[in-house]
């Protein structure tokens, strides 16, 4: 019989379940909507863990006894004080195998460094950062709160900034931009006057999922686009920077993984954050993670059973799942 491994990646905006063998090879998925904590409640953060650990299950076959290990990542798990809360909700999916939890920016670094260690920078709907030094006695991080701490740049945070400058043309604070009629064409609104309305009265809300529309205004040319991007790359190898000061990484050679949708945007903002992350630490590589963070998850889970992944077990577990 071989050895079989869980991992979940719990997020705020969908939760992914993967059932791997020792081998690499990918035996069943699951699919599950946010299981944030501070979304959904813990109620709800377990009823997604159950559900898309049993698709996953229900699709390789197995019961959950015959897993060897496990590991999760989990979105708002930020603080020591919430783990006996996560490992309450773990527990009731009757796991019997070695099990570790981390913050969900933490997958990055096991999916995506070649090493194991390094750093990652997520920039989805929000933005976090985490990094490991070698031999994982220490962690560096950022707090994940965005705005209310004042860390960006997430799609969150850029669309804000995009309706903030709308607003500043409206006001004759700032210059005219194209985000305007972008905007005023896809909230459906008649003119700008309307949209600053609908925004102001809570009307319109702000869709993290809009920051697209920067994205479109900056290869158009835009000014007042182009200079979010910049702010958005800026932040996020900002975020970055406080990680490596805190772990001692700047005359080091090491990787920094980025996660997320934002990514994919525009090449100017990969392009400003790594001009950012050279300033103090010039040797560090920008790597994008091209599997889905929840493979960190089973490697993971491979670690608590005292598996070791090789190079080729990895190679396995990204073509199964690319």
């Amino acid at each position: 019989m071989g050895l079989y491994f869980l991992g979940v990646d719990i997020g705020g905006t969908k939760t992914h379940a993967l059932i791997a063998d020792e081998e690499g090879q990918v035996l069943g998925f699951g699919e599950r909507g946010p299981g944030n904590h501070q979304s959904v409640g813990y109620g709800g953060m377990r009823k997604v863990l159950h559900d898309a650990t049993g698709q996953a299950l229900a699709e390789a076959g197995l019961s959950i006894s015959q897993m060897a290990g496990a590991g999760f990542g989990i979105a708002g798990y930020d603080w020591p004080s919430q783990k006996e809360a996560m490992l309450l909700a773990i527990r009731s999916l009757g796991l019997q195998a070695p099990i570790e939890i981390v913050n969900d920016a933490s997958l990055g670094i096991l999916a995506g460094c070649s090493q194991g260690w390094g750093l990652a920078v997520v920039s989805g709907t929000g933005c976090n950062a985490r990094g490991w030094d070698r031999g994982r006695q220490h962690e560096g991080r950022a707090i994940g709160e965005g705005d209310l701490v004042g860390e960006g740049a997430g799609a969150s945070e850029l669309i804000a900034m995009a309706i903030k400058a709308m607003a500043h043309e409206w006001t004759c604070r700032g210059p005219a931009t194209l985000l305007t009629p972008v905007l005023v064409e896809h909230y459906g609104a008649r003119n700008l006057a309307e949209l600053v309305e609908g925004f102001s009265t809570n009307r319109l809300e702000m869709d993290p999922a809009d920051a697209l529309l920067v994205f479109k205004a900056a290869a158009a040319g835009d000014p007042v686009a182009l200079d979010l991007v910049r702010w958005a790359g800026d932040e996020l190898g900002k975020l970055a920077n406080g990680v490596i000061r805190q772990l001692g990484f700047q005359k080091l050679e090491f990787e920094v993984v980025l996660v997320g949708s934002m990514y994919d945007g525009n090449p100017l903002l990969i392009e400003t954050m790594r001009n950012t992350i050279h300033s103090i630490a010039p040797r560090a590589k920008l790597v994008r993670l091209n599997v889905p963070p929840v493979v960190g998850a089973v490697l993971l889970g491979m670690e608590q059973a005292g598996f070791s992944a090789d190079e080729r077990v990895r190679k396995n577990l990204a073509q199964m799942i690319c």
